[in-house]
């Protein structure tokens, strides 16, 4: 926990520390074909990190911040089911998806060149 970025993709923002994995929705530089087992990835939207009691702040990034990880696999989240009715009118649509993401792992934190 003394140790943390935050850092955007996929149209969110995530809190990452090294050694742990996270599903998103997707890479926005990355093809579906290349989202292949053990991809290394290389984050630079990095928003803020935090080193002990140290926080460095991006306007909007952090300028020589990047986060280091790979991709584990490709997957499916859990089924999204939409259901409309109108009342009075006899009117029912159910639909549904799965969204596709992703899982990867982050490696390491860098800033400035150094590890942190």
């Amino acid at each position: 926990m003394s140790k943390y970025a935050i850092i955007e993709t996929g149209g969110q923002q995530l809190r990452v520390e090294t050694g742990r994995f996270y599903n998103i929705r997707h890479f926005v530089s990355l093809t579906p074909n290349e989202l292949e087992q053990n991809t290394k990835i290389l984050i630079y939207r990095v928003l803020m990190i935090r080193q002990e009691s140290t926080i460095k702040m991006g306007h909007p990034w952090l300028k020589g911040a990047i986060v280091k990880g790979r991709i584990l696999h490709s997957c499916l989240e859990k089924k999204i089911t939409i259901y409309k009715m109108i009342s009075k009118k006899k009117t029912r649509r159910k639909l549904g998806h799965r969204q596709k993401s992703t899982r990867f792992i982050v490696d390491s934190i860098f800033l400035n060149g150094k590890e942190i």
